[in-house]
């Protein structure tokens, strides 16, 4: 199958409880983070999916609770159309091939994220935050919590 696993039904695939380990880097400064916790993906009336992910952040020693909330919608052809909360766009979701890559602008800055799925268990994200307010990179790895 390669390098990738693709999903032909990125909804289907990712329905459900996963682990969340993101590490953060900044480039400009050196400092480095960590998120650990849970997303989950639940069902909504139009059939996409809510995302809520919750867990612990800890930034220069400091952990705190942190959480964020995303909505998946459904796209052409087992696609997803990823929106913040509040129903803004952020970013299209097409892992048919086993990766993919989005970008979206915020500001002046620039996110790019690649997505790419190992197996029916494992996927991970790596976003590239640049610009005059940011030089980021934030790597996600999600495990089936099974």
């Amino acid at each position: 199958m390669g390098e990738f696993w693709p999903v032909p039904d990125v909804l289907a695939y990712l329905a459900g409880r996963w682990r969340v380990t993101r590490s953060v880097r900044d480039l400009a400064s050196g400092e480095r983070g960590e998120f650990t916790g849970t997303t989950v993906f639940t069902a909504e009336e139009d059939g996409g999916l809510l995302h809520h992910e919750s867990g612990t952040f800890v930034w220069q020693g400091v952990a705190r609770p942190a959480e964020r909330t995303l909505r998946f919608r459904p796209g052409a052809g087992g696609t997803a159309d990823v929106r913040f909360a509040d129903g803004r766009p952020f970013h299209d979701l097409d892992l048919t091939r086993g990766r993919h890559v989005a970008d979206h602008p915020c500001a002046a800055d620039l996110y790019r994220g690649e997505f790419t799925v190992r197996d029916p268990d494992h996927w991970r994200t790596v976003w590239h935050v640049h610009g005059p307010a940011k030089d980021l990179v934030l790597r996600t790895d999600y495990a089936r919590d099974v």
